[in-house]
């Protein structure tokens, strides 16, 4: 047989599939909008193609509104799950967008708007999704604060709490009032990050915020794996979302954001939509206590 020496229209250069830096310079308020990013964070709105991996689930996301949340919330509506997402008020533009898009699938799309650093709100919000859905049976604890900071001298403690409260705390709450409602089958997914492996200067309290998630993976999954419960992580690397705009890298850090990786850009969010789907469908049934790396050729594992 003769090599053919067409080229192969499937295939795609992960190098330049996506932008790369340098980056211009901009800056929002916490916690930013993805649609006010440039260029705009791509979350699979036109590539995700769904083959009804998730049919009749109904799954609850913290953070839907942008990044990997907003990924993973397009894609399961995709598959054939409900969703509701969870989303700090000010990002209601985003929220909107993404309640649009899983409308568009058929599916039940629900917003519940509100602060995760709130005991109350944590239960509250568990409580009106399983209301609205009918029941839960995938959990995203995707929403996390990221703030850079050169010195541990610069972060005060009120901003200490917040990263804490908002990536460690606000999980807690919500798998405690979740849990309950589980069935066999359910899935847990935590999104970590490459930051528990190898931690940035500049990210110290939200660097060890993602070890300890990491952690908490692996000690539910061995808890919770006698109730046919899984329960796993997502660790992207640099990934193109409004935590990095709006106070999570310097400026100068943000222009060359992605550039050290061995693919020379970052990720965008759309890139890792298909493991948070993985990591819920049936077929995923022996993953449980895995943490699942994307972080282009950097970071562990």
């Amino acid at each position: 047989m003769k090599p053919t020496t067409q080229a192969n229209t499937h295939l795609e250069d992960p190098r330049s599939k996506f932008p790369k830096p340098p980056f211009e310079g901009q800056s929002q308020g916490w916690p930013g909008l993805a649609g006010k990013m440039n260029p705009k964070p791509d979350h699979g709105e036109k590539s995700y193609k769904g083959s009804g991996r998730l049919i009749g689930r109904k799954a609850l996301i913290t953070g839907g509104d942008s990044g990997m949340g907003r990924a993973a919330a397009i894609a399961y509506a995709r598959e054939g799950a409900d969703v509701a997402i969870n989303y700090y008020p000010t990002e209601e533009p985003d929220a909107k967008e993404v309640i649009a898009l899983i409308a568009a699938e058929g599916r039940k799309a629900i917003a519940i708007p509100g602060d995760l650093r709130e005991e109350a709100f944590c239960k509250s919000l568990v409580n009106e999704a399983l209301q609205a859905l009918g029941g839960l049976d995938i959990i995203v604890n995707n929403a996390g604060r990221q703030q850079a900071s050169d010195s541990i001298l610069d972060i005060s403690a009120e901003e200490f709490d917040a990263t804490m409260k908002t990536n460690i705390y606000a999980p807690f709450w919500i798998l405690k009032a979740a849990l309950p409602h589980l069935q066999r089958g359910s899935a847990i997914i935590a999104t970590t990050s490459e930051q528990a492996y190898d931690p940035s200067p500049d990210l110290y309290d939200y660097a060890q915020t993602k070890a300890a998630t990491m952690s908490y993976v692996k000690s539910l999954a061995k808890q919770l794996g006698s109730k046919g419960i899984r329960v796993n992580g997502v660790a992207p690397g640099p990934i193109w979302t409004p935590l990095q705009v709006s106070g999570g890298a310097s400026q100068e850090k943000l222009k060359k954001f992605g550039e050290k990786t061995p693919l020379g850009r970052p990720g965008q969010p759309a890139e890792l939509a298909s493991i948070y789907v993985q990591l819920a469908a049936n077929d995923g049934s022996f993953a449980t206590g895995q943490i699942y790396g994307a972080a282009g050729g950097s970071g562990q594992p």
